[in-house]
């Protein structure tokens, strides 16, 4: 699972980010264009930070990108990051005033227990995966701390079809009917990964009735779907992510041709 995830970070690395970018020629000879976008950093500091470094005191960070003509996607970026952590007041608060309401909460806190060394932090972000005209990948998600035992993280993702400017739901890729064989071929991934046997019970996970199921949050990547479970999802808030790669050899008749995603089958054929 390890050598898996960091050949999938690998491969997934490289995508262009500035203004004007040349398009990009596959080494399979396809000629395939790219959407331009630049990152976008917020970045503000409690009053009482002083010289003290950003990772001891209370510190609001967020970057992200902003893709050119892409309207929609960009309104749909800011969306997931306001509401990941559920800190935007208003449903069309800004992610500028998420940040410094962030920053007020804890001077708020410091009024009331002004002995405390107790610090917040909010560390949010989305980034750019995979990109060219057909298909948009992202990942969102981050850190907050606001007091108690431990904070709050998430990991999410967007997959976004650059022609019909639309996010890609997985009945966009696969064929109808997918999801009973879908969610048989992920469980006997899972169980492997987990290292159970395929008739051990999943009583020690939060699944409901003890049920494998795929959730809906997805990658789609150059070597197949990729599902996360985030903390406290399925396993206890100690065990962190659980991370699930269903590759394309594994499901190849279960996907649509022509789909923003077939471009990968064939490249992953025989694997």
């Amino acid at each position: 699972m390890k050598i898996t995830s960091i050949l999938l970070l690998a491969v997934l690395g490289l995508s262009s980010c500035k203004w004007g970018s040349s398009p990009n020629i596959d080494k399979d000879g396809i000629f395939r264009d790219t959407v331009t976008y630049t990152y976008q950093t917020i970045h503000e500091r409690a009053a009482d930070c002083g010289t003290k470094p950003d990772s001891t005191c209370t510190v609001a960070d967020i970057k992200y990108p902003v893709f050119k003509d892409k309207a929609v996607l960009n309104d749909t970026i800011k969306h997931k990051l306001l509401n990941t952590f559920m800190l935007g007041e208003k449903a069309d608060t800004g992610l500028k005033a998420m940040a410094t309401n962030f920053i007020k909460s804890y001077r708020d806190f410091k009024k009331d227990d002004p002995k405390s060394e107790m610090y917040y932090t909010l560390e949010s972000y989305a980034k750019v995966i995979g990109q060219d005209s057909a298909l948009i990948t992202l990942e969102y998600g981050g850190y907050a701390y606001q007091g108690g035992a431990h904070g709050s993280s998430f990991t999410g993702f967007i997959n976004w079809d650059g022609k019909t400017n639309k996010p890609v739901a997985l009945d966009d890729i696969l064929i109808d009917g997918y999801k009973p064989e879908l969610n048989k071929i992920a469980e006997r991934i899972f169980r492997k990964n987990e290292k159970l046997t395929p008739t051990a019970p999943l009583d020690n996970y939060f699944f409901e009735n003890n049920k494998f199921a795929l959730n809906e949050n997805y990658l789609i990547t150059p070597v197949g779907l990729r599902f996360m479970y985030n903390q406290y999802e399925i396993k206890p808030y100690a065990a962190g992510q659980t991370e699930l790669i269903i590759p394309y050899s594994e499901i190849s008749k279960l996907m649509r041709p022509k789909s923003v995603a077939s471009q990968y089958l064939n490249k992953n054929a025989g694997i």
